[in-house]
């Protein structure tokens, strides 16, 4: 099992920058991926980034390349989600997420671990 905790989340207004971090424990060898997906309220939880460090590949949503940078930091294990000039649709739960291999697309059903979430407000 590998355990995924989320931290960084806030208010913010709009314009301005939050940094989203992603502690991994437990069984993490076997795991080359992570990614952040999001949701609002009534909607489908929708990918935001994904980070792969065998292949040293990132990919990004549209709705925020350009704006929002996926890390990881291997000595902690961890990986971050910098997030500039934020809108007030970026308001969501983001969620760290985890496949049990080197899937790092955008589907959320082929993660197999997820964290319980961030609450990030952007305010107009």
């Amino acid at each position: 099992q590998v355990q995924l905790v989320e931290s960084g989340g806030g208010l913010v207004q709009a314009g301005g920058s939050l940094r989203l971090s992603c502690a991994a424990s437990g069984r993490t060898f076997g795991t080359y991926a992570m990614a952040w997906f999001r949701q609002v309220p009534g909607k489908e939880r929708e990918f935001v980034a994904a980070i792969n460090w065998i292949v040293g590949s990132t990919n990004y949503a549209d709705s925020v390349k350009g704006r929002f940078t996926i890390s990881r930091d291997n000595t902690k294990n961890t990986i971050a989600l910098q997030m500039n000039r934020l809108k007030p649709e970026d308001t969501a739960v983001y969620y760290c997420a985890a496949p049990k291999g080197f899937y790092s697309g955008s589907s959320p059903s082929s993660y197999d671990y997820w964290g319980q979430g961030t609450q990030v407000t952007v305010s107009s």
